[in-house]
């Protein structure tokens, strides 16, 4: 009778179930990953877990123990390196069944059996553990951390803007300021330029006119005073031919 034996025994006797598990289990260790059924899978990582964790610790009793579980040297070497290794710091749980549908002869369910540490692609795309909530206000000092970080950042960030905008204001004031002086240089040249030409010309205006008002000053009054006695000679001539007639 069958009254509380709750594993599954595989439609298999005793000793058969016994070899293939240990053989299933040997190949998980060997190759990381086997494909089998579900309820082969189950059985397997209930027999498989506890030799997993006997291996952490390697002394010459747990390879004993172990091995006269599996009965495969290379195995042991493998479970005892690599995968002691790779196992250290997880407490438990080392495998994961994975389903992959119903086969085609019998449509038994079907599943990859796998090492949980050897799956990269899971292992890069896992989302890192949450923090536990705590009631004694925990989580509101360690979200103030990062506001504080974040207006440092910002405010650095804001500074190196300014000093930024107050060099290229300075640069833009410089550049007028050269340009300006170089204005006032050329209109101080195009002055002198100017200045030259009137100085001339204002001795030629100022020496010119002076010489002709002088000979006409000079000369005027002295043709003036020559032709008065004469004028005044032609008056008494018409004066006496008047009296006389």
């Amino acid at each position: 009778m069958r009254h509380g034996k709750k594993f599954n025994h595989l439609s298999r006797t005793a000793p058969h179930r016994k070899a293939m598990l240990s053989n299933m289990a040997s190949s998980l260790i060997e190759h990381k990953r086997i494909s089998t059924t579900v309820a082969k899978a189950k059985a397997l990582r209930k027999y498989v877990e506890p030799l997993i964790t006997k291996a952490k610790t390697d002394t010459t009793h747990s390879r004993r123990v172990v091995f006269s579980y599996l009965q495969n040297k290379d195995s042991i070497t493998e479970l005892f390196g690599d995968v002691a290794n790779r196992v250290a710091n997880r407490p438990g749980g080392y495998t994961r069944i994975i389903r992959t549908g119903n086969r085609l002869g019998d449509n038994a369910e079907m599943c990859i059996i796998e090492l949980v540490d050897y799956n990269e692609n899971l292992l890069q795309e896992a989302a890192p553990a949450k923090k536990k909530r705590s009631r004694r206000g925990g989580k509101k000092k360690t979200e103030a951390t990062p506001a504080v970080e974040a207006t440092e950042v910002v405010e650095d960030v804001v500074e190196e803007a300014a000093e930024e905008a107050v060099a290229e204001t300075e640069e833009v004031v410089e550049e007028p300021a050269a340009e300006e002086t170089e204005e006032v240089e050329a209109v101080a040249e195009v002055e002198e330029m100017v200045e030259e030409p009137t100085a001339e010309a204002e001795e030629v205006v100022t020496e010119e006119p002076v010489a002709e008002t002088e000979e006409v000053a000079t000369e005027e009054p002295a043709a003036e005073v020559e032709e008065t006695p004469e004028a005044s000679a032609e008056e008494e001539s018409e004066e006496e031919k008047k009296d006389e007639e």
